[in-house]
């Protein structure tokens, strides 16, 4: 298992920000991993858990304690059933789903990240999220100190939630296990409304596999969410906000602020959300805030290609990241009444720090 010290983290995450860690370390295997979490656990060492690092917000000051990259390595396709090690790359892992002719997570092309990263925060993009194909989540769990095996059902799967966010010092991901359907090459039906216009299909149509994720890659490179080393507009975590989720006297309420800022003529985009809780769109809401493409006049700056995307234009600071984040909250939060919440993980700071 590689070991650093006093090494740097910003080259792991996408949004290369952040300070270094007292200590990093690479596991290859599963027991690698084990070993080093049981380890920071029996020391009373902080620990850092790094994937892919596209989620991931860490301080300019670093983390003080020991990094863990989660680098295993693994992939098993049998019948419709898909295996992969937490270290996989999520993006191959897509690639070899579709190549294999299996419908469910074409979708979620081009999205950054490791496997294991997936369940966390139950990723989802274009009308599919990874809850409803994931049947088993393999983890090591700290409390009991042992390898877990988690159904569906048990891992309390919501909006971009799940147990594993929710408790996240309990369990280390270390394979994720899908169902996929054969569809003899076609995909899932289209949801998304975006991805069926692009495809000339309607909504609820299925197309061919491959084209949808041909599709869905199109779709994230014009909006800057497929990673691009030259592209500055990819130096971020993607959706930087979730997409607020209201009851029914929140959704009224924010229809009157809507009417009073924009008038009677506008609607907000809105989606059921179920137990009558309405789901509304954060980058609707940035950009009518006053927030625009390219919003900001300093190394952090919003996307130019989408309002959701916060990115480093090359010499940012995390504080000059969440100095642009707090800025946006606070507008929106002025126009609309509603507070926007941040998607990835912070690291020593906080949205709400001053």
């Amino acid at each position: 298992m590689q070991e650093l010290h006093d090494a740097p983290l910003a080259p792991l995450t996408t949004f290369r920000l952040g300070g270094p860690a007292t200590r990093l370390l690479t596991a290859t295997t599963d027991d690698e991993v084990i070993a080093a979490v049981r380890e920071a656990d029996t020391t009373g060492t902080p620990l850092l858990i790094i994937g892919g690092g596209s989620n991931l917000v860490i301080g300019d000051k670093g983390f003080e304690g020991t990094a863990l990259r989660i680098a295993t390595q693994g992939c098993r396709v049998n019948g419709p059933e898909l295996e992969l090690a937490a270290g996989e790359t999520w993006t191959d892992a897509v690639a070899l789903s579709v190549a294999e002719g299996l419908a469910g997570i074409e979708c979620l092309a081009g999205i950054p990240g490791s496997a294991g990263a997936t369940p966390i925060q139950n990723v989802g993009a274009y009308g599919q999220e990874v809850s409803s194909t994931i049947t088993e989540v393999v983890a090591y769990d700290r409390h009991q100190d042992r390898t877990v095996t988690l159904a569906n059902a048990e891992c309390d799967f919501s909006y971009r939630h799940s147990r594993f966010k929710e408790h996240p010092d309990r369990h280390v991901v270390l394979r994720v296990r899908f169902r996929l359907e054969e569809a003899d090459g076609l995909s899932a039906p289209i949801r998304y409304a975006e991805t069926a216009r692009l495809l000339g299909v309607e909504p609820g149509d299925r197309a061919d596999l491959a084209e949808v994720r041909r599709a869905v890659l199109r779709l994230r490179a014009g909006k800057g969410m497929v990673l691009d080393p030259e592209d500055h507009d990819t130096w971020s975590a993607g959706s930087f906000f979730t997409n607020p989720i209201l009851s029914a006297a929140q959704y009224t309420t924010f229809l009157d602020r809507v009417r009073e800022r924009l008038g009677d003529e506008v609607a907000p985009p809105a989606y059921p959300a179920g137990e009558g809780r309405t789901k509304t769109s954060a980058a609707w809401l940035i950009d009518r805030a006053g927030f625009t493409k390219g919003y900001g006049s300093g190394p952090a700056r919003i996307s130019t290609k989408h309002t959701l995307a916060l990115t480093n234009r090359g010499a940012a600071t995390t504080d000059d990241l969440l100095a642009l984040a707090r800025e946006v909250v606070a507008g929106v939060e002025d126009a609309f009444g509603i507070t926007l919440v941040n998607e990835p993980v912070t690291i020593g700071v906080s949205l709400g720090s001053d």
